[in-house]
């Protein structure tokens, strides 16, 4: 029969003999993969003392709500209209409006460019049949016209500006070619150029000239 102290002898050396077992079970280190482990180890420590975490190698810039890549168009800018040109005639001389002056008014009074605010230019002209002070007279006085009757209809006389070319830009000629009054070109002469939404006006052309006395 085995005594109390052969018994505990026993059992130390199979304890000491399994621990050997698992010792000898245990792969043998890679140094390889160690010093791998290592440095990821070391390179989080240094992110955690700076405060910042490195970017994914793929990360990508967050995309707009617009464009091609969104399938949402870009919003498009708004674009003034294009100058409204009419053209009143006074066939019949003098400076009074007929009734196809005022159809063409009319008209010019409902587009989106007179509705708007854009500037209104009357570039007012004549014939050649008179003095050169009388026909920049006629040429003013109808454009003086057509700036009270927009302006009787609501239009701002500040967006209006008149001026007078008398008789400097015939769009027909004067004069047949021997001479005598061309009496349909003379009446195409006589009128008032409307633009809305120029973008310049040209200067008061010509100077009236100084009364003989």
């Amino acid at each position: 029969m085995m005594t109390t102290d052969t018994h505990k002898t026993a059992m130390i050396a199979a304890s000491g003999a399994a621990l050997l077992m698992l010792a000898g079970c245990k792969p043998a280190a890679d140094p390889a993969k160690d010093a791998v482990a290592e440095s990821a180890v070391d390179g989080i420590a240094d992110a955690g003392t700076d405060g910042d975490i490195p970017a994914a190698p793929d990360a990508q810039p967050t995309a707009s709500i617009f464009g091609p890549e969104a399938g949402v168009p870009e919003p498009e800018a708004e674009t003034a209209p294009e100058p409204l040109k009419v053209t009143i005639g006074f066939p019949d001389s003098g400076a009074v409006l007929d009734a196809d002056a005022v159809a063409e008014l009319e008209k010019a009074l409902g587009s989106e460019q007179l509705r708007g605010t854009n500037r209104i230019a009357l570039r007012a002209h004549s014939d050649a049949g008179g003095a050169d002070a009388a026909n920049l007279d006629a040429s003013e006085e109808r454009g003086l016209a057509v700036a009270a009757w927009l302006i009787k209809r609501g239009i701002s006389e500040h967006r209006i500006e008149v001026i007078a070319f008398g008789e400097q830009n015939p769009v027909q000629p004067n004069a047949l070619p021997d001479g005598s009054p061309n009496e349909i070109g003379r009446a195409a002469n006589r009128r008032v150029e409307m633009v809305i939404g120029a973008a310049k006006v040209e200067a008061k052309l010509p100077e009236k000239e100084p009364e003989a006395k």
